[in-house]
């Protein structure tokens, strides 16, 4: 399987890569995920490519127990297709359902949030603040 041609540009001073440039022109049909940043980093960037039907468990982010101030925040940017996305309140209580297309872009700051695919090979850009150190100290699920 191949993978998308992900361009890194690094330091000339410390070699640590320090740009990331992902054309659309260079996606490889066949991967679900991949991931583009290492997860240390404050930003996380995922391509994804799913097919109509997938859906996650509906989740909020919840606060970083170093500090009790930072939260993970999350985007999605639909590239190709179109997704199903539910937002949910504070307390838990749905608040939006709307279908992303083609270009649209959706935010998330706090509450929980849901999403289904609604055409095959949705291809989707999916941006998390970070550092990401695993799933227990990132979500709660709804």
């Amino acid at each position: 399987m191949s993978k998308t041609k992900i361009e890194q540009i690094k330091s000339k001073i410390t070699s640590e890569t320090l740009h990331y440039i992902i054309r659309y022109s260079d996606y490889k049909q066949g991967t679900q995920r991949q991931d583009v940043a290492p997860p240390e980093n404050f930003l996380q960037l995922s391509l994804l490519n799913y097919d109509k039907g997938k859906t996650f468990k509906p989740h909020k982010h919840i606060y970083k127990k170093n500090d009790g101030l930072t939260i993970a925040q999350e985007s999605w940017i639909v590239l190709r297709g179109s997704v199903r996305a539910i937002f949910y309140d504070l307390d838990d209580s749905i608040i939006k359902e709307t279908i992303l297309n083609n270009l649209d872009c959706s935010v998330t700051l706090k509450g929980g949030h849901n999403y289904e695919i609604l055409e095959d090979n949705t291809l989707i850009y999916e941006y998390k603040s970070g550092p990401y150190k695993g799933q227990a100290l990132d979500k709660e699920f709804i």
